[in-house]
């Protein structure tokens, strides 16, 4: 059973409303933060930000929105490089550590789910940006996939090294220096561009 510092994530995908409660009720979840940038969908309206808050309410769940300090994306133009929104510039925003500590203040009365759009934890900066700023403050991830399986964060990252091709241990590196490697890969393929699809409608 999971701790109760210990937080999920999840992507509402294309998912039904039932069964995107049945995972969050699967893995004890009474709360979820929503950190999309724009907490609409054109795909699935009911994953839009106020008829979703509803339905969580009345599956007794908690509802907050947390995409203005969590968010993929920002207003800031400091925090863009040639178009592309730069993680390590969102993370270092004042707004950014508020979000950090609030989840970290909340994980302490509730099994929160980090919520975005995609299905995939690896395509999504709630596993490339925000998992890894939660770790770093002691708290543990888990990701749940749309099949109500759940893998650590730990795993999740091998598969990422392997996704991106890099060795899961190197003689001349440590793992972190690895990871962080193997995360700005990943930054590069899945970030916001301005000139870009919106990734957090993709389903």
């Amino acid at each position: 059973m999971a701790r109760k510092d210990a937080l999920f994530t999840i992507g509402h995908s294309n998912h039904a409303l039932d069964a995107f409660l049945q995972l969050l009720r699967a893995h004890g979840v009474s709360a979820v933060a929503d950190v999309r940038s724009v907490p609409y969908s054109r795909y699935c309206p009911h994953f839009s930000k106020d008829p979703l808050s509803r339905s969580l309410g009345d599956a007794r769940m908690k509802y907050v929105f947390l995409g203005r300090e969590l968010g993929g994306r920002s207003d800031d133009p400091s925090c863009y490089e040639n178009g592309r929104i730069r993680y390590s510039r969102l993370s270092r925003r004042p707004e950014f550590r508020d979000g950090i500590e609030r989840l970290k203040k909340g994980a302490g009365e509730h099994k929160i789910a980090v919520m975005c759009a995609e299905r995939e934890p690896l395509e999504c900066h709630r596993t490339i940006l925000v998992a890894p700023a939660l770790e770093e403050e002691g708290l543990s991830v888990a990701h749940i996939h749309a099949d109500g399986r759940l893998e650590a964060h730990d795993e999740a990252m091998d598969r990422l090294l392997d996704l991106v091709k890099l060795p899961r241990d190197d003689f001349f590196r440590s793992r972190e220096e690895i990871v962080a490697e193997a995360l700005l890969r990943q930054e590069e393929r899945v970030a916001y561009r301005t000139d870009g699809v919106d990734a957090e409608e993709t389903p």
